[in-house]
């Protein structure tokens, strides 16, 4: 199996959520569904079925999290430095529109565009690997070409 890339701080978000998953969320839908069973006949009770459905995302959700906590790789951006790479905080500027943009490129698995996590194989962070503040990248993105300009590169 290949190793999955993920920063300390998205490892830690990931090792909380099943931590919570097992230790809270499971324990509280077996007592829905135990709750459900005892008004009855099954076949008919929507509270009995929504729970084993609910339960069984989050028997799907603890296996998947199992799996890539098993494969994990994780880096310390704190320890890198020189051109952009997995970890690098990247700032740059939208030529077009002098939007300034900070995004941290991630994994797949923490990623998170709102949060200003780039996904690792995005267009834009291929576009930006391998590049230094002051180059010029050009991007193709389902919404079109964008130019942009690297302001600076950090790993924090």
């Amino acid at each position: 199996m290949e190793k999955i890339p993920v920063t300390r701080r998205g490892f830690d978000r990931l090792d909380e959520e099943l931590r919570q998953l097992k230790t809270e969320a499971r324990p509280a839908i077996i007592r829905d569904i135990a709750e459900a069973r005892a008004h009855g006949d099954l076949s008919e009770n929507a509270e009995y079925h929504a729970a084993r459905e609910k339960q069984g995302f989050i028997e799907g959700r603890i296996k998947e999290l199992e799996g890539i906590i098993s494969l994990a790789d994780v880096i310390d951006p704190t320890q890198l430095s020189g051109p952009i790479k997995f970890g690098a905080t990247v700032t740059v500027v939208d030529e077009d529109s002098d939007e300034e943009k900070t995004w941290q490129i991630v994994g797949e698995v923490e990623a998170n565009i709102e949060a200003g996590l780039l996904n690792l194989r995005s267009p834009i962070a291929r576009a930006l690997i391998g590049k230094e503040a002051g180059d010029s990248v050009e991007v193709t993105t389902p919404g079109g070409q964008k130019s942009y300009e690297i302001l600076s590169v950090r790993y924090i």
